[in-house]
């Protein structure tokens, strides 16, 4: 390696390591939207190819072209932030709404009927109104740096997701070729780097596509639980158990088991024990036979490993190392797999 190619390398690691420093503060919104366009990108070529040919009866293909390709970003767009953020979003203000009013002792749960029935069946009086409000202050405190923090989280939130939108925007127009700059800079024969992307996207597809098919029909099966135990705002926990069924094993649970102890606290024994025999039998079985099913056969990944590039993501960079974490270990593994194939010749 001569000095001019060993500048030239310092150079770009040096860029590179500057490059990271500037998106490190955003960088878990610049992860949602790469996953974001990962998942919206298949639907992305079928409504741009529909909007091509009914534009191409009145312009020309070299402006149709464009044209559909920028009309169908914007309408995915558009659709996620009904479908996705708007959710999130309201999901987001009524947790930072009535975590803040717990820590100010005012709730809407049935403390009364609770600390009676404690009482009842130990014999001892349990406050549990300041035993929540402890733990909800102890819960914006750490979340948010206590309750002044959460307008400077909602304003860097802003600002993240808008950034997030553009880049979605720009990765379904650019991510083709940006695929084809990897394959062609790539120093790799061109036959194991087809080899390796292809690895790569279908672990990628399989963990992304498969934790959320997964969490969905978690989400809709527990919601009907809830609905049929006579819990209220059905809706609104069959959204949250959404977001909390991407975590493994235990993100239902931490919807239906609570809902469970609480009927049966309040008296409704009949609807708390049908609820937790419910999510034992059924809600959890989809998790332990579904995700097994619908990832683990696409991403050739165990479960386990998969378990703990979640957890590990998560603690790592936050809520978008529910998808990394496993992606990374995955890769990792296709590129030890590719290695053998192609140069591994002991």
């Amino acid at each position: 390696m001569n000095r001019g190619q060993s500048f030239l390398l310092l150079l770009i690691g040096s860029v590179a390591l500057l490059t990271l420093f500037i998106i490190l503060p955003f960088v878990e919104y610049v992860i949602a939207s790469a996953i974001l366009a990962y998942v919206l990108y298949p639907f992305h070529v079928r409504l741009s190819r529909r909007l091509r040919g009914a534009l191409s009866r009145w312009l020309r293909e070299s402006l149709s072209r464009p044209l559909g390709n920028m009309l169908s970003a914007l309408a995915l767009i558009l659709s996620s932030i009904v479908a996705v953020i708007l959710p999130l979003a309201y999901i987001s203000w009524v947790f930072v709404r009535d975590l803040t009013d717990i820590a100010r002792g005012n709730t809407d749960i049935d403390v009364v009927a609770i600390e009676a029935r404690i009482a009842e069946l130990t014999g001892q009086e349990f406050a549990v109104g300041d035993v929540l409000a402890t733990v909800g202050q102890t819960l914006v405190n750490t979340l948010f740096g206590g309750v002044s923090g959460i307008v400077s989280t909602t304003l860097r939130a802003s600002v993240g997701l808008s950034l997030a939108l553009f880049l979605v925007y720009y990765t379904l127009l650019d991510g083709p070729a940006f695929v084809r700059w990897i394959r062609s800079t790539s120093p790799l024969p061109p036959d194991v780097t087809a080899d390796l992307v292809d690895r790569v996207d279908a672990m990628t597809r399989g963990v992304v596509i498969g934790h959320i098919v997964v969490a969905l029909l978690q989400a809709v099966v527990a919601g009907i639980g809830l609905w049929a135990a006579g819990i209220p705002n059905v809706v609104f926990w069959t959204f949250v158990m959404a977001v909390f069924a991407l975590l493994p094993l235990i993100g239902a649970f931490f919807v239906w088991g609570p809902a469970a102890a609480y009927l049966v606290v309040v008296d409704q024994m009949a609807a708390g024990v049908f609820l937790a025999v419910y999510g034992v039998l059924v809600i959890a079985m989809v998790d332990n036979y579904a995700r097994p099913l619908v990832i683990d056969q696409q991403a050739h990944l165990n479960p386990a490993v998969i378990l703990l590039g979640v957890f590990g993501g998560i603690y790592s960079i936050g809520v978008t190392g529910l998808f990394v974490g496993p992606i990374v270990i995955g890769v990792l593994a296709a590129t030890l797999e590719t290695f053998r194939e192609d140069y591994d010749t002991i």
